[in-house]
């Protein structure tokens, strides 16, 4: 793109049907015609026209359904770091550019990394109990220094939990696609067809990767079965990654000491799931990376790019050139 866009654009952001349109939107008046959609049927409508989309809800199937009503479109922003939803097979073969929020959630979803590893290693969750018994109860915990952390992504959310863990001590290595050297994030970066070689090294498994054809299931039995007896695994990437079952097999059998998961196979997870009765396990729901100010954060820096795709300027996030 190199000639600047004079006429305002339309632009339609597809949200949940149950959440409100995104904080921010005020930002748009003077810069582009806003559409609002929220399932296939109001996304078929709006997407006649329109220039981009920006997507809210990264678990929609509506554009996919809505596909042939795209008569216009020439970019589409996720508001999430994954795009597994977006990219479907007819986006992949438009000529449609896709792009990301990339470095929104990075450092939130590190320190909620690294809050775990913490957690684990006081103990934490047996403190709580105890003080809900009133039990004083001295005991010794493990210290982090020194810990070997194994991230699986290399990414931008990769690189910033390797820098807080190494800020605290911990000696970080990641995988990618392929083997890297003098990294300045990771000691090493190890090629992803290796991972089941190195699983038993660390003291930490972090999943950091998104959801792609050959990430899905990527952790099953034989993964965890490689891991060390006294390691912790903790999922921040996608719930698809795991084999949920395999996962609770190994947890049941103490082949691995301990997990931390804000993704799941199924959202919302099921209140009789065996994951919930677990005693070393910490869940979240899907929220590792959302600090307050997320919501807006997110349309600035659609904006941001707005900006440049009106002036002709290349845009920045590309997961997908057009």
């Amino acid at each position: 793109m190199t000639a600047s866009r004079r006429e305002e654009p339309v632009v339609t952001v597809l949200t949940a049907d149950d959440e409100a349109p995104p904080p921010g939107l005020e930002l748009l008046e003077g810069r582009a015609a806003v559409r609002i959609a929220t399932d296939t049927a109001t996304l078929r409508r709006a997407l006649p026209g329109s220039q981009i989309l920006m997507v809210t809800d990264f678990r929609t199937g509506a554009l996919e359904r809505s596909w042939p009503a795209a008569d216009r479109l020439e970019w589409i922003h996720a508001c999430s770091a994954g795009v597994d939803a977006i990219m479907t097979d007819a986006v992949r073969s438009s000529g449609v550019t896709v792009t990301n929020a990339r470095g929104i959630f990075d450092r939130s979803i590190a320190e909620y990394v690294l809050g775990l590893m913490l957690m684990f290693a006081k103990d934490s969750r047996r403190n709580i109990e105890l003080q809900q018994a009133r039990t004083w109860r001295h005991r010794d915990t493990e210290t982090i220094a020194g810990k070997q952390v194994l991230v699986v992504g290399a990414g931008s959310i990769g690189r910033q939990i390797a820098s807080l863990c190494g800020a605290v001590g911990m000696l970080c290595d990641g995988t990618a696609r392929s083997a890297r050297a003098g990294d300045t994030d990771f000691r090493r970066i190890y090629a992803s067809e290796t991972l089941l070689d190195r699983l038993p090294d660390y003291d930490y498994v972090v999943v950091a990767a998104p959801l792609t054809e050959q990430t899905r299931g990527l952790f099953g039995r034989e993964a965890f079965a490689a891991m060390a007896k006294h390691a912790r695994f903790i999922n921040i990437g996608r719930g698809a990654i795991v084999q949920t079952d395999a996962l609770v097999h190994a947890l049941d059998a103490q082949q691995i000491a301990g997990a931390g998961l804000d993704v799941f196979e199924q959202e919302p997870l099921p209140a009789s799931h065996a994951l919930w009765s677990l005693p070393n396990v910490f869940m979240s729901a899907h929220m590792a990376g959302d600090f307050i100010g997320w919501r807006r954060a997110l349309t600035e820096q659609f904006v941001d790019n707005l900006d440049r795709w009106r002036e002709g300027r290349p845009l920045f996030n590309i997961v997908k050139a057009g």
